[in-house]
C-alpha cells in the first residue's frame, strides 16, 4: 500500500481479523454489529462515492452527526482519498456550523437527520451534502467496492478538529496522520491495550478524548467499540454489563453522574479494566469514591492540539498520586517552565509545554496564530502545573484563569476542588472579580444537590482552616446549572459573563 495515513486502517486491520467486531451500533431498540470487513468495504465504497462527487486530495470532508458508524466510516474514507476530514460539533448553534463549514471550506457535508434543522434550512455553505439513512446507504450499495491506493504521507493533514472555543472564534488544529498514529501508539504502550478490549463509546467522537483516545487506539489494537449517540448513567449501566465493556472514556461529570445514581452499589462492573478521566481536573472525592468499588481512575491531562494526550497517571500510580495528571506519555515532552522559559523547582508553579510527534503542525488558515502558539518547537498550552520530586505533574488551572488578589496568586482549580468535598456542592465554578482594595477577590458559583439545606456562608465557612485565607471566596453564587460544552468543560467565560459582575 502506498497509503501510509489513518485510512489504510480498515484494510489492514481486515486483513488480519476480517471476521472480528469492529464497531456495534448501539440504539434504544436495537443494535448493528460491524466486522472489520464490513469496515473496510463501507470505506472503500463511501470513498468511491465520495471521488465520484468530485473529491480530491486536500478537499475538507465534513460529518455532523452523533456517534454513528458513518462518521468512522468518513474519516476513513477521506483518509483513503488523501481528503481532510472535518469533524462537527452536534450542539452548536446553525450559525457557528456554518463558520467552521465556511473556515473549512468542506466540500461535502455527510450529516445525520437527527441533528436540528440540518435537511430544511440547514447550513448551504457546503456545495454538496450527503444524508445519513437511505441516502446514504443506497449511494454506498450502489458504489464500486475496487481497492483505493491514493498515496498518502504520515505528514499531511488528516483532520481538522475545532477547538472548543470558548474565547474568541473556535481555532482549527491540523492533526496530521502521523500525529493520530503517534497518539494512538502511546496509549497502547501507556494503557497496555488488549486485542479483546470492548469500549464503550459514549463521549462524542466529535471530541478529541472520544475519537483519539478511545476509539481509534482500540480499533488499531482489534478491539470492539460499542457506539452509543449519547450519555446516560441508567444506559451506561446496562451497557457494560450487557457488552462486559472493559473501557471507557468521560469526564468527571459523566463519572459522578454514575456514581450518584441508585445502581451504583449493585451495578455489576466487575469486566472493567480502564476507566479513563479527562477534559477537568478530577475532584479528589471522586476518585475515593471509585476507589471504594475498587476501580481505578486512569486520569490523563492533554489538549486538541496534541491529538490530545500528553499527561498519563497510570494505574501503578493512581492512589499514591491521586490528583496528579501524572507524567508525559512515552513518546510526549512536557516542560513546565517560568517566564524566563527555564524550568521551574520542584514544587513551583509554571506553564505547560509540549512537544513531541503527535502534535499538530499549526492551526487552520491562521499562520500568525500559528506562530504565536509555539516557542523553540514547544507548544504553549497556557495551562498552569506544578511538578513534584517524582516528575508528576498536576495541573493547577488555566493561565488565563488565574486569580491576582493582592499580589497573591488564587488558581481556581484548587479552590473548586475544596468545594466539591462539601457534602451539598456537585458542581461549582471560582472566578475573579473587582475589588476595591484587592484588585481582585475570588467568588464561587455552585450548584447544590436536591434538597440541600446549606447556605453560601456555611459552604464558604467549611474552607476555613484548609485553604489560605486569600484563596477563600469573598462571596458565593448559587446557580441551577453552570454553562459546559459538549465535552463537559466549563465555560469560564460564559460563567464570568452571568455571575461577575
Amino acid at each position: 500500500m502506498r497509503n501510509e495515513g489513518i485510512g489504510s486502517w480498515p484494510a489492514r486491520r481486515a486483513r488480519k481479523t476480517p471476521h472480528r467486531t469492529a464497531l456495534i451500533h448501539q440504539l434504544a431498540d436495537r443494535q448493528h454489529a460491524f466486522s472489520y470487513a464490513d469496515l473496510h468495504d463501507r470505506s472503500t465504497r463511501l470513498a468511491h462515492v465520495l471521488r465520484a462527487r468530485g473529491v480530491r486530495r486536500g478537499d475538507r470532508i465534513a460529518h455532523l452527526g452523533p456517534n454513528h458508524p458513518s462518521f468512522l466510516e468518513t474519516l476513513f474514507a477521506s483518509g483513503l482519498l488523501g481528503a481532510v476530514f472535518v469533524p462537527l460539533n452536534t450542539r452548536l448553534a446553525m450559525p457557528e456550523i456554518a463558520y467552521q463549514l465556511a473556515d473549512s471550506g468542506a466540500r461535502i457535508l455527510i450529516h445525520h437527520p437527527s441533528v436540528p434543522g440540518t435537511t430544511d434550512n440547514g447550513p448551504t455553505t457546503a456545495p454538496d451534502l450527503l444524508e445519513v439513512g437511505q441516502d446514504y446507504e443506497r449511494a454506498l450499495a450502489e458504489a464500486p467496492s475496487d481497492p483505493i491506493d491514493e498515496p498518502v504521507s504520515p505528514d499531511d493533514v488528516c483532520i481538522i478538529m475545532y477547538t472548543s472555543g470558548t474565547t474568541g472564534r473556535p481555532k482549527g488544529a491540523m492533526l496530521t496522520h502521523a500525529n493520530l498514529v503517534w497518539n494512538a501508539v502511546n496509549v497502547l504502550v501507556d494503557q497496555d491495550l488488549r486485542a479483546d478490549e470492548r469500549a464503550l463509546v459514549s463521549a462524542p467522537l466529535f471530541h478529541t478524548a472520544g475519537l483519539n483516545m478511545l476509539t481509534l487506539p482500540v480499533l488499531l489494537k482489534g478491539g470492539t467499540c460499542v457506539l452509543v449517540e449519547s450519555f446516560a448513567p441508567e444506559t451506561t449501566f446496562d451497557l457494560i454489563e450487557e457488552h462486559r465493556i472493559t473501557f471507557m472514556f468521560g469526564v468527571p461529570t459523566m463519572y459522578e453522574r454514575m456514581a450518584g445514581h441508585p445502581r451504583w452499589p449493585t451495578a455489576d462492573l466487575s469486566s472493567m479494566r480502564h476507566l479513563n478521566c479527562g477534559g477537568a481536573p478530577v475532584p479528589t472525592g471522586l476518585i475515593e469514591t471509585y476507589q471504594r468499588r475498587g476501580l481505578t481512575f486512569q486520569q490523563g491531562y492533554g489538549m486538541t492540539e496534541a491529538a490530545p494526550g500528553t499527561l498519563f497517571l497510570d494505574a501503578e500510580h493512581s492512589v499514591e498520586k491521586a490528583g496528579s495528571a501524572g507524567v508525559p506519555h512515552f513518546f510526549s515532552d512536557v516542560a513546565v517552565v517560568g517566564p524566563d522559559l527555564a524550568p521551574v523547582a520542584a514544587g513551583e508553579t509554571g506553564e505547560v509545554q509540549v512537544r513531541g510527534p503527535h502534535v499538530m503542525p499549526g492551526y487552520w488558515g491562521l499562520p500568525a496564530e500559528s506562530a504565536e502558539a509555539f516557542r523553540d518547537g514547544w507548544f504553549r498550552t497556557g495551562d498552569m502545573a506544578r511538578v513534584d520530586a517524582d516528575g508528576f505533574v498536576t495541573i493547577v488551572d488555566r493561565l488565563k484563569d488565574m486569580i491576582i488578589s493582592g499580589g497573591e496568586n488564587v488558581y481556581p482549580a484548587e479552590v473548586e476542588d475544596a468545594l466539591l468535598s462539601h457534602p451539598d456542592v456537585v458542581e461549582c465554578a471560582v472566578i475573579g472579580v473587582r475589588d476595591a482594595r484587592w484588585g481582585e477577590v475570588p467568588r464561587a458559583v455552585v450548584v447544590v444537590r436536591e434538597g440541600a439545606t446549606a447556605e453560601p456562608g456555611e459552604i464558604l465557612a467549611s474552607l476555613d482552616g484548609r485553604l489560605a485565607k486569600y484563596k477563600i471566596p469573598k462571596s458565593l453564587v448559587v446557580a441551577r446549572e453552570l454553562p459546559r460544552t459538549a465535552s463537559g468543560k466549563l465555560v469560564k467565560p460564559r460563567v464570568r459573563a452571568l455571575y461577575g459582575a
